[in-house]
């Protein structure tokens, strides 16, 4: 343990809070405006404190609990895409990466991580909030890395990258090194799912699973006020259907013993994956229970930062916040 703590904003589902604790620090309080998401951040941890408020409404003011914490995380909504960061329907989202600057130049933390989308890092459009972000930090004596993380090279079964921006006070930012995959070999779909489809009999599970030998298409927890759950775009449900997945819906629970695994049926052949089945895709733990209805727990689970990846940025704070502190040069 680290003994060090933290402050969380969106937290949705608990990914990135969970890899945290993982990681051995301590929640402060965590915020959502989601009410599902709340209720399973305290069906899951009924200790820690939870807030369900809009992050653009938080005054730090009236919750002292988050001053001198070692770290603020910020798993933050993300933005649909670098081409739209200028349209109305982003505005949201880059508010919030605003917001989670101005809370940090409030509460002051040690070390602040905010994680978007992989274009974050290095797409043009994207230049004017990172100029923000250098702007309101670098002065408050921060130093900033930019850097992406692919959620498989930490022993999640999903091809999903992430841009992770780290910033840390100067005194302990030269020990700060952005996390190294923690897996040779990546898991694959097959692998994570094959005791789940085994679950209720299905013969056909271990066939299946060596059939679905690759990772996940990058998950998508879909819109608050478009649609319900989806598997994504066309060319993520063509990868879907390699696997042998149905991907017009989720089931409600594994296949059972007298489902016939036939692909070249087409549809009727498919077999139909769960929400349940998607948090372990999305690296949580079986005991991890998604709080609301379907379409609900699938947002949730889609947005999420995958517990593993939150678990090894966690390390690599606390490693650079348990260090010997740098003493600045005379001048």
């Amino acid at each position: 343990m680290t003994g060090l703590t933290f402050v969380d904003v969106c937290s949705g589902a608990g990914g990135l809070a969970l890899g945290l604790e993982q990681a051995g620090f301590t929640p402060r309080l965590l915020l959502d405006d989601d009410r599902d998401a709340c209720d399973t951040l305290r069906t899951n941890r009924p200790h820690w404190k939870v807030l369900n408020t809009d992050l653009l409404d938080f005054d730090p003011v009236d919750h002292p609990e988050v001053y001198d914490v070692d770290l603020l995380a910020a798993g933050l909504p993300r933005v649909k895409s670098s081409a739209s960061v200028t349209r109305r329907s982003s505005d949201t989202e880059i508010r919030l990466i605003r917001a989670t600057a101005y809370l940090a130049h409030a509460v002051q933390p040690r070390a602040l991580i905010i994680e978007n989308v992989p274009t974050l890092i290095d797409g043009a459009s994207f230049a004017p909030i990172r100029d923000f972000l250098h702007e309101e930090l670098e002065h408050l004596d921060y130093e900033l890395s930019w850097f992406v993380l692919n959620a498989r090279d930490f022993g999640v079964p999903q091809d999903r990258e992430q841009g992770v921006v780290a910033a840390v006070k100067r005194q302990w930012a030269g020990a700060f090194r952005p996390p190294r995959p923690t897996v040779h070999e990546h898991m694959s779909v097959g692998e994570a799912l094959v005791l789940s489809m085994r679950s209720r009999g299905w013969p056909d599970a271990d066939r299946w699973a060596a059939q679905a030998a690759g990772v996940a298409p990058t998950l998508v927890g879909g819109s608050k006020t478009h649609g319900g759950p989806d598997f994504g775009p066309r060319g993520t449900k063509a990868r879907w259907r390699q696997m042998g997945v149905y991907t017009k819906s989720f089931g409600n629970e594994p296949p059972g013993p007298d489902f016939t695994w036939d692909p070249s049926l087409g549809d009727d052949g498919l077999v139909k994956i769960t929400v349940d089945q998607t948090a372990l895709l999305q690296g949580f733990p079986e005991s991890w229970e998604i709080a609301g209805l379907k379409t609900a727990r699938y947002r949730q689970i889609g947005h999420a930062t995958p517990p593993p990846v939150g678990e090894a940025l966690g390390r690599a704070v606390a490693e650079a916040l348990n260090g010997e502190p740098s003493v600045p040069a005379a001048g």
